[in-house]
This record gives structure tokens, C-alpha cells and sequence, in this order.
């Protein structure tokens, strides 16, 4: 489904992926992108241990075997693992979230890099929370250039399209079938 739709060129795109992880991690995120602008990526994900996750778009929306079926980040142009700044990362490198002691983290970041129409469209792509934070790529203390350091998987949610009705079952620790129902998640397009 990646790619899937598209927007006009006077429209605007958007896109929301439910979160569901383990134990009781939940949430919600809601993706607008303007013509020719970054997407804005906003939402509050509950039930996070306090601290630093790493947070990525990845490759692949499949989540039949939970979250070890959703690939690698998102890296359509070949590069490095990095920080969201940087030039040299992979296009689903979007660094750390933050939980406070409530478990709850508030979102809201601007990227140019995870565009919702197109040939790079994150559509259909899983959203992932690690459990630990992003080492964002930085050299470690040999001098070598580490792939990733974000530790396991806490939870995933997959960006859909308006119109699309699919179910997401989630597997492993995750025991429960999410049911995506049309026009409650998706893309729309306005002009």
C-alpha cells in the first residue's frame, strides 16, 4: 500500500497510524502534509517507561509476526543511520521520543524526508517505538559508525490510506486484532 495515494498539487495529505505494543502502550498519530512542506507528525503515545525511545518510520507495514516483520528504517535512498538533522540518515529516522514519568509522550515533529504521496510515500509503512533510545548514528568510542542502537520493539502502528479497510493483527506478545475501520483512519486529500 506504500504510496498508494496521492495528492493533488493544491491539496493537503493526511495520514494517522494507531499505536498498540506491549503491556498496555497505546496511542495515536495523526500525519498532515502540505504541498511542497515537511509532514507533521503529531499525536500522544501512553504507556511508555520514562525516558528516551527510538522512534522510526519502517520499511515494511506488515505486522503478522508483530514487530519483527516490519524491516528495517525506512532508507529508500541508501544512506547512513543518523539523526533526523543530519544529511547522511536513513528517510525513517525520526531520533528519540520522550516519555515523562506518566509513561506518556507528546509528539510533534516536522521532517521533509517521510512524505506522504510519491515514490518515498510512507503510506502502509509501520511506525515504530523502540524500548530504548536511538544512539542517532553518532560515533561510538572506536571511531566506527554504529547501524543502530534503539534496543527492542515496544510498539508499531501502520500509516493507512482513507478508504481502506484491513485488518492489522498484531502477533507474539500482542494478542489482540485491531480492526481499521474506513474514514475513522486514513488519507484524505483536500484542496
Amino acid at each position: 500500500m506504500a504510496g498508494a495515494a496521492t495528492a493533488t498539487a493544491t491539496g493537503t495529505v493526511k495520514a494517522v497510524a494507531l499505536i498498540t505494543g506491549e503491556p498496555n502502550v497505546r496511542g495515536s498519530l495523526q500525519f498532515v502534509q502540505r504541498p511542497s512542506g515537511p509532514t507533521h507528525v503529531t499525536g500522544k503515545i501512553t504507556g511508555l517507561s520514562p525516558g528516551l525511545h527510538g522512534f522510526h518510520i519502517h520499511a515494511l507495514g506488515d505486522t503478522t509476526n508483530g514487530c519483527n516483520s516490519t524491516g528495517p528504517h525506512f532508507n529508500p535512498l541508501k544512506k547512513d543511520h543518523g539523526a533526523p538533522a543530519d544529511e547522511e540518515r536513513h528517510a525513517g529516522d525520526l531520533g528519540n521520543i520522550f516519555a515523562g514519568s506518566d509513561g506518556i509522550a507528546e509528539i510533534s515533529i516536522k521532517d521533509m524526508q517521510i512524505p506522504l504521496s510519491g515514490p518515498h510515500s510512507i503510506l502502509g509503512r509501520a511506525v515504530v517505538v523502540h524500548a530504548d533510545p536511538d544512539d542517532l548514528g553518532k560515533v561510538a568510542s572506536s571511531g566506527e559508525i554504529r547501524v543502530t542502537g534503539d534496543g527492542n520493539v515496544l510498539s508499531v502502528g501502520v500509516t493507512y490510506g482513507y478508504g481502506t479497510c484491513k485488518p492489522l493483527l498484531l502477533s507474539g506478545s500482542l494478542t489482540f486484532l485491531a480492526l481499521i475501520l474506513a474514514g475513522i483512519i486514513g488519507l484524505q486529500s483536500s484542496v
